[in-house]
């Protein structure tokens, strides 16, 4: 059951992300991608500023603010 809550959490915010950095989702697979490699990525960030989520709300906005950083960092690499 757990796996199905990262996924649907990831889906969802892969689809912030998207919103936020591009106007649009970047479809189910990508919001998906995006979701979860955001979710690694702000819980990393977040975890070096000691902060933690504390309900499943908090989780999707981290993965989300990890989701744009790493969205960003992406975009900067292409141009170089």
């Amino acid at each position: 059951m757990n796996i199905l809550i990262w996924i649907v959490g990831g889906i969802v915010a892969g689809w912030l992300t998207g919103l936020v950095m591009a106007g649009r989702g970047y479809g189910i697979l990508g919001d998906l991608i995006i979701g979860l490699l955001g979710g690694v990525v702000g819980g990393w960030l977040f975890g070096l500023l000691g902060l933690a989520p504390q309900n499943w709300i908090g989780q999707i906005l981290v993965a989300c603010g990890g989701g744009i950083v790493l969205v960003a960092l992406i975009r900067l690499l292409r141009r170089v």
